[in-house]
């Protein structure tokens, strides 16, 4: 309020002709181009500028890998891995919406502080579980010697020191050198200025604010909702199908629900990327719109088509065993990894599409339907290969990867 008052006054103090001037126009009696370098900051000198690209550059690639181990990881968490889902489909709807593949890396630097928190916190909390241990030892030695009990006021004069260290390089930022350096002279300047639970609190929620979880939760579980209803009809169709106990007869009653399944395919990507781009439920379901976007850009969606099923194929492999609860989120680590590009083109192809007014050559789009043909038929016939190695035998048919939550183990 007072910054507000003290400039209102300010400028009751200009004469009119003043507050009318030209922009950039100077007072009588100085010269504009003075005032005009005076007001520029000093530029910096090429070498300071190149170690902030370079520190810049080292940022996005720390956070574009913690994104990817943040995602494995909220995938193997159950009801959580719809943010999963949800972040994806917001990747490809991003790309649809503005046909730029930068705006599908969304919260890298988000993700990049969110990492060097975790990763600094375990540094720094790393000597102190070497000291417990050595606590530990001592007791189960003789709990009642000197060295036991001065090993346990080290420890917990140690827990308390490494607490404050860690939520004073949180308070600073949370970045790597935060926690590296604990810039003392500054702590003890802002530790007596006060402010520091408020600035805190309005700096976490203001954090947290802008991750937007929610959006993500809500687009995931919609995009699950959806995505489940194309799916239910010939998953189950072929799971009831291998319960019969002679292979030929479960191949042949299976083709129905193979064939339901290939024109799904077909669809289901540029649906999910649609969906996300206009963030519209009843859009996973308009198919007679998707039909025509696929004729103003069929080799883009056949490209978009042909990678998401190429890169969902070899992740079927790590459905052989059974992995640890513990561990899970290890071979989602490649789930993400392979799944993420499949997102950005799906969403290119549509954004290609977007932007095209009329629909191509009709060569190009009768090519791009029979080249469509294999690529569909080849995932099929190794996805139903793939059945008689999995852990869950036919049960895995429900855990569709590729378009779902991004995990090996739905029940992991």
């Amino acid at each position: 309020m007072s910054v507000v008052n003290s400039t209102w006054h300010d400028e009751a103090l200009v004469p009119p002709e003043e507050l009318i001037a030209p922009i950039g126009a100077a007072p009588e009696g100085q010269d504009s181009e003075a005032l005009v370098e005076a007001a520029q900051p000093p530029q910096r000198n090429i070498f300071w500028r190149a170690i902030d690209g370079l520190m810049s550059a080292w940022e996005w690639c720390f956070g574009a890998v913690s994104m990817i181990v943040i995602l494995a990881f909220l995938a193997t968490v159950p009801i959580l891995n719809l943010m999963s889902l949800g972040y994806l489909l917001e990747v490809s709807g991003r790309i649809a919406r503005t046909g730029k593949f930068t705006q599908g890396f969304v919260g890298i630097r988000k993700a990049a502080r969110i990492g060097s928190i975790v990763a600094g916190a375990w540094l720094m909390f790393l000597p102190l579980r070497l000291l417990s241990d050595a606590w530990q030892s001592a007791w189960l030695i003789d709990p009642e010697s000197v060295q036991t009990r001065n090993l346990w006021i080290i420890t917990m004069v140690a827990t308390v020191a490494v607490s404050l260290h860690v939520a004073w390089a949180c308070y600073r930022g949370g970045r790597l050198r935060h926690f590296l350096w604990p810039a003392p002279i500054k702590f003890v300047k802002t530790i007596f200025h006060g402010g520091m639970y408020s600035q805190a609190r309005e700096g976490t929620l203001a954090f947290i604010k802008e991750l937007h979880l929610w959006h993500y939760f809500s687009l995931g579980a919609r995009g699950f909702v959806g995505t489940l209803l194309w799916l239910l009809v010939p998953v189950l169709w072929m799971i009831g199908a291998r319960q019969i106990n002679e292979p030929g007869a479960a191949f042949v009653v299976s083709l129905p629900g193979m064939l339901v399944f290939a024109f799904v395919l077909l669809y289901l990507p540029f649906l999910q990327a649609r969906f996300a781009a206009e963030n519209r439920f009843k859009a996973l379901f308009e198919v007679r719109a998707i039909r025509g976007l696929f004729r103003q850009a069929p080799l883009a969606w056949w490209l978009a088509l042909f990678i998401t099923l190429l890169f969902a194929l070899p992740l079927y492999l790590l459905k052989v065993e059974m992995i640890d609860r513990e561990i899970a989120w290890l071979p989602s680590l490649f789930f993400v990894i392979f799944i993420f590009p499949a997102r950005l083109l799906s969403g290119w192809a549509v954004a290609v599409a977007k932007k095209r007014e009329q629909p191509a050559h009709f060569v190009w789009r009768w090519m791009s339907r029979l080249a469509a043909i294999p690529v569909v038929i080849s995932y099929i016939f190794f996805m139903y290969l793939f059945l008689y190695i999995s852990w869950r035998g036919a049960d895995s048919l429900l855990e569709q990867h590729a378009f779902l939550v991004p995990v090996p183990f739905l029940g992991a």
